[in-house]
């Protein structure tokens, strides 16, 4: 048996974190010691293994949930599995031109810089006054050239 901290170390996830993955479910309630110190298994430590990885790939709480739920029944088909992964797999996707749309504004920001003072500074009078962007499909700014 370990305790939350052995866990912690072992996993690398905060006590904390542990502490709030029993309250919102996806971990079972820890076994007690005597003196009430909570006390886990290698299943929960495979299970908050699990967690932490899912949790690393960006998927959301309530898919990891779904995840556990599923895993819990390896006898049926995986189509469900499948989907929330690319469900997830369309997120990331999303964030992912949303981030090159940032990167990409940035660029123009800076290439517009003449270098000067920062009176006369593009990134300063962009940021100052959003009327300046110009946005895209996804309602990202993009300062104009």
């Amino acid at each position: 048996m370990l305790t939350i901290g052995k866990l912690s170390a072992r996993t690398g996830v905060k006590v904390p974190t542990i502490r709030y993955y029993e309250t919102v479910g996806l971990m079972p309630a820890a076994e007690r010691s005597g003196g009430n110190q909570r006390l886990y298994g290698i299943a929960a430590e495979h299970r908050l293994s699990f967690i932490r990885h899912a949790r690393e790939l960006g998927f959301p709480l309530e898919a990891i949930r779904d995840l556990l739920g599923l895993a819990d029944h390896p006898e049926h088909p995986c189509d469900a599995v499948d989907a929330i992964a690319r469900t997830q797999l369309l997120a990331v996707r999303a964030r992912i031109a949303r981030l090159k749309a940032l990167e990409d504004e940035l660029i123009r920001m800076i290439g517009a810089c003449v270098h000067g003072t920062v009176a006369d500074c593009r990134v300063i009078e962009v940021l100052g006054d959003h009327r300046l962007c110009a946005h895209d499909d996804h309602g990202t700014c993009s300062a104009p050239e």
